[in-house]
């Protein structure tokens, strides 16, 4: 055979690539993750019970904005590098905007609160610690899957984001429950979690991305 034949033979009924598939399926994930995030946290935990309060309506509002600003800016990173050398054209270091936006509102909270207001600034710090990597195994699993037949090249900034946007669904469904308020609180410990979330998805990237 000819390479001019071996040429139009594969190229006969060539179905067209859909550029979106990637998008679709990560948003899938994410969908699925943040309900398994939230469905457990509600049936374990169940919901805060002073959503009615202006004040606790308030701050489960900026710990959802937080979470979100983080599983979407992390998700878009995701497909990026999910492609086969998409790490040649992807930086991630805007993946962070969310943690710094946050630090810096706790940093203002704290230089306006009163000395004496500080050790109220979160008490449920070790709950929260425990709880949003727990939380955060089903929705990374589901994005790992999900990456994992996209066949990405580079193992470990995948791995890590995908362990952000899992650490960022947790911490979605964990606000549900938490009544702990305060600026610094979000900033240091949902933020040092999703963070460890984060950790673990690039130590366990390399493993389980592997193909």
């Amino acid at each position: 055979m000819k390479t001019d034949d071996l040429i139009r033979i594969l190229s006969t009924n060539v179905e067209p690539i859909d550029r979106r598939q990637v998008e679709r399926e990560v948003a899938a994930a994410v969908g699925i993750g943040t309900a398994a995030a939230v469905g457990a946290v509600l049936i374990f935990s169940g919901p805060r019970a002073d959503v009615s309060d202006a004040r606790a309506l308030t701050f489960l509002m900026l710990k959802l904005a937080f979470a979100i600003a983080i599983i979407v800016t992390a998700s878009i990173y995701l497909v990026r590098l999910a492609r086969p050398g998409g790490e040649m054209r992807t930086k991630i270091t805007w993946a962070g905007w969310p943690f710094l936006g946050i630090a810096l509102l706790a940093a203002i909270s704290l230089v306006l609160a009163p000395l004496w207001h500080w050790h109220t600034m979160g008490t449920d710090w070790l709950e929260c610690l425990l709880s949003i990597p727990l939380i955060a195994i089903v929705p990374f699993a589901v994005v790992i899957w999900v990456v994992r037949r996209m066949a990405p090249t580079d193992l470990t900034r995948t791995g890590a984001l995908a362990g952000l946007v899992a650490g960022g669904m947790s911490a979605a469904g964990y606000a549900l429950h938490c009544t702990d308020d305060s600026l610094p609180f979000i900033a240091l410990w949902y933020g040092g979690t999703i963070a460890l979330c984060m950790l673990a998805g690039a130590v366990l990237g390399p493993r389980l991305l592997r193909w």
